[in-house]
């Protein structure tokens, strides 16, 4: 009543989404025509992870409002969201030039700073939000972000606790306060703070995946698979929620379902590229070397796009197809793997070398 009574009430707009927790009740709302509705649809794009959508609707917003900040800084949290970091950034950086003293969400563009390491931009971030404002939670975040960043975590934790006291709803600092207990072993704290965050928010994905961690830690593995059952529900997109999902699954040997895990985290662009070496291995365990050899060869694939190509991975990868394929006859592509394994100094570049004589061997009887 109160939206459709004055339609420019942000605040009655907010108390409303908090309201909603699936797409599907929006549909049920009898809402005003009126240009708010769409700030408010993108709101709960991105509330509800949403973020495809939350960016077409900020991309129309911009075209209607193309100085607005608020468009701007929503755009950057959609692109965070979606783990697209350079993106982000560079709109956070757009959004300080515009408004250099502005400290709302200011919190996240230091999350992007730290997962990038970007110690000398969060250390100008940081003094400068000290100078706007140091009594502002979200400078607290920032601060607590940067001693983390250097390893500092005793003393991240006092600047997320200052967080708290000035606003004990201020979701970031529980989250990032239970990260930083769990990097100091204290996973009692941890769990405290990650399910304050929840209590807060039940739609954070990021304490629910903390919880998961922090049990997974503890190795009480059936807490953990509900806590990441509950992140992946509010992030079925995410590689990494299936992956630690899989994990759990592994640990317990329940191969079958991590195995789906797995592929799900591969279906759906596992950056990290856990997925394809896990379900490698698994599959190897299992004896189907069809399947396996299929998935080394994805990881490995992947391993030579990014040009790193020195890990244990990729011995373990390179040794597994050329024995497989040697094995299936094709004999060009196994002298081809054994080649590459030359190039490694230890036990693998002997059984190349073996492999190699044996493929000789068997290329000279098949042309007599």
């Amino acid at each position: 009543e109160s939206v459709n009574a004055c339609p420019s009430n942000w605040s009655a707009w907010l108390d409303l989404a908090s309201l909603c927790s699936e797409k599907e009740d929006l549909d049920k709302l009898s809402l005003p025509n009126h240009w708010v509705v769409d700030f408010f649809r993108g709101h709960m794009a991105l509330e509800l992870q949403q973020n495809d959508e939350a960016l077409e609707i900020y991309r129309e917003l911009g075209v209607m409002f193309p100085k607005s900040t608020y468009v701007l800084a929503q755009t950057a949290l959609a692109h965070y969201n979606m783990r697209n970091f350079d993106e982000a950034q560079d709109l956070f950086e757009a959004l300080t030039a515009r408004d250099p003293h502005r400290l709302q969400n200011m919190d996240t563009y230091s999350n992007i700073l730290y997962v990038k390491e970007c110690k000398a931009e969060l250390s100008y971030l940081a003094h400068t939000a000290v100078r706007s404002n140091k009594y502002k939670p979200e400078t607290c975040c920032i601060v607590g972000n940067y001693y983390s960043l250097k390893g500092q975590h005793e003393r991240a934790v006092i600047y997320f606790k200052r967080a708290l006291r000035l606003n004990r709803r201020y979701l970031a600092a529980w989250t990032l306060m239970g990260h930083e207990f769990v990097e100091m072993k204290n996973t009692e704290a941890a769990i405290e703070a990650y399910r304050s965050a929840v209590d807060i928010n039940p739609r954070d994905y990021r304490a629910w995946y903390g919880l998961g961690q922090t049990y997974e830690i503890l190795l009480m593995y059936f807490y953990a698979l509900h806590y990441y059952r509950k992140a992946t529900t509010l992030r079925p997109y995410d590689a990494r929620m299936w992956c630690a999902l899989a994990g759990c699954y592994e640990k317990l040997q329940r191969i079958h379902e991590a195995i789906k895990c797995y592929k799900r985290a591969e279906c759906h662009n596992d950056r990290e590229g856990i997925a394809a070496q896990k379900l490698a291995n698994l599959y190897a365990d299992k004896g189907d070397r069809e399947q396996a050899a299929y998935y080394y060869q994805k990881h490995l694939d992947r391993r030579e796009q990014e040009d790193a190509m020195g890990g244990p991975d990729v011995v373990e990868s390179l040794k597994y197809l050329a024995s497989y394929l040697k094995e299936t006859g094709d004999l060009v592509q196994a002298e081809k793997h054994c080649t590459k394994l030359l190039d490694y100094n230890g036990p693998e570049k002997k059984e190349a070398e073996a492999m190699l004589r044996e493929i000789r061997q068997l290329r000279a009887s098949m042309t007599r």
